[in-house]
């Protein structure tokens, strides 16, 4: 695991950095990222051409998280921490944490810390967070944006402070020089997209030069190797109430999935449950298509960025059409934050200029200009009874929140509530077999949910055929 003391030290660099030169070197490496994250896996993927799975202990089970470790196989696996590393849930504890989940797991810690204008108390930092390991977990350090001067004069001073400290066992495995050439540029949620930055494999590639040339890479492969084996332990299978269909039923239903410069925020893990679950997933536009997939049983609306397209959105007009067509036609659908905002009568940008969409939601989402309701959640009860049967399912479902816009119809078919339980608020429109709201669902807290929203869409598609 590569962990950081905080957000913008260098995590996503470094990692990236190291799974070019691994996989320059013929290891086939392979990634997860802690937490609730989506942008940082397309850096994983973008690089790797594989998929890269999220750990999160709040969202996830500690089987489910093993499980996703297992998905690996045999292939060297780089885990990017999130935030700090003792960063999660509750600052009185270290629930939801890089570092629970490295605890969880076993797994070995290179601590990225940023030097830059720091430097003797960059010392004391790192004194300060090993304290606090007690695990003993972190056993390797990578001073980020520091320059190769400082770093010899650095390095015996902080290899002596360690070993007085009793850390003699953390060894200091090289450094990243600052370099314009690496950096990624961040906006509003987080870092731009990896196909948004036209450069971005000549700064891959510069990041792993750089490794390679100051960082001690067989010291981390061998800390690799400290990691214990992850063994499967399956929890009991879940009892769903709906059918559950197989790869041998005649027809499985296509579940068509927005995703394209707007709408990319997605889990790996629910678009596998619901291909477990007896659907076929189909990728479409709703910038550049025309229209909804023709053979498509069910609708899936995903997060993104939506306010930075909303002029193209609006100009295809036949999408629009389409999708307000499917759902009000009965398709089963599910909508989370930009997918939500997708299907409101107006969005505006951050200058209040209106934008005409779906129209399906009789609202309006307007720029907030500050994070609203920011961070994870979960489903404490609903007051759906004469909905599809599935949206039962929804209690203890969790999710987070990550937006700056807000609506005027956020709806009131369930009561949130923060990880504390003591924060609650309602939200979400349940219309018949769909499901809208700003919650980002990890649909493997209540796979029941997933079950029977594949069981509606079966329905809809046997009315379709009559």
């Amino acid at each position: 695991m590569i962990a950081a003391p905080s957000s913008g030290s260098g995590k996503t660099t470094l990692v990236c950095g190291l799974l070019k030169a691994f996989k320059d070197m013929g290891l086939d490496p392979a990634a997860c990222k802690c937490g609730p994250d989506y942008i940082d896996p397309m850096f994983h993927r973008r690089i790797l051409e594989i998929g890269s799975g999220n750990l999160d202990s709040y969202l996830m089970s500690e089987t489910q998280i093993n499980d996703s470790l297992l998905r690996a196989g045999s292939h060297p696996v780089v885990i990017e921490g999130a935030m700090g590393i003792y960063d999660g849930t509750d600052v009185r504890g270290l629930a939801g944490s890089s570092h629970e989940i490295a605890v969880m797991t076993q797994t070995p810690i290179v601590l990225c810390v940023d030097a830059y204008g720091m430097g003797r108390t960059l010392i004391s930092v790192i004194k300060g967070i090993l304290k606090d390991d007690t695990e003993r977990l972190i056993k390797g350090i990578v001073l980020n944006r520091v320059s190769a001067g400082f770093y010899v004069k650095l390095r015996p001073v902080l290899e002596e402070e360690l070993k007085k400290a009793g850390h003699d066992d953390v060894k200091l495995l090289g450094n990243v020089p600052s370099s314009d050439k690496i950096a990624f540029e961040s906006r509003h949620l987080g870092l731009m997209l990896p196909d948004e930055i036209k450069d971005i494999s000549a700064r891959v590639s510069e990041a792993a030069d750089l490794i390679r040339d100051n960082v001690k890479l067989d010291g981390i492969l061998e800390l690799m190797k400290e990691a214990p084996e992850i063994t499967a332990v399956r929890e009991a299978e879940c009892d769903y109430p709906f059918t559950v269909a197989s790869d041998t039923d005649d027809a499985r239903p296509v579940l068509a999935v927005a995703r394209d410069e707007a709408f990319c925020f997605y889990y790996q893990d629910n678009l596998k449950l619901m291909e477990k679950m007896g659907v076929t997933v189909r990728y479409f536009s709703p910038i550049h298509d025309e229209h909804v997939p023709e053979d498509a049983a069910g609708l899936l609306l995903g997060g993104g960025y939506p306010e930075l397209h909303l002029d193209e959105m609006s100009r295809n007009k036949s999408m629009l059409e389409s999708v307000a067509r499917a759902i009000n036609g009965g398709m089963p659908s599910l909508a989370e934050c930009g997918g939500f905002m997708y299907l409101h009568k107006y969005v505006s940008d951050k200058s209040g200029k209106k934008y005409k969409l779906a129209g399906v939601i009789d609202g309006e989402c307007t720029y907030a200009g500050h994070l609203v309701r920011f961070g994870y959640m979960t489903v404490k009860e609903t007051g759906i009874r004469d909905n599809a049967g599935f949206m039962q399912e929804l209690t203890g479902m969790r999710g987070h929140e990550f937006h700056y816009y807000e609506s005027t119809a956020n709806g009131d078919a369930c009561v949130l509530s923060k990880p504390d339980g003591e924060t609650k608020w309602t939200g979400m429109i349940a219309s018949g077999s769909s499901l809208w709201g700003f919650p980002h669902f990890y649909y493997g807290s209540a796979p029941g949910f997933a079950g029977g929203f594949a069981d509606s869409m079966r329905s809809y598609e046997r009315t379709r055929r009559r």
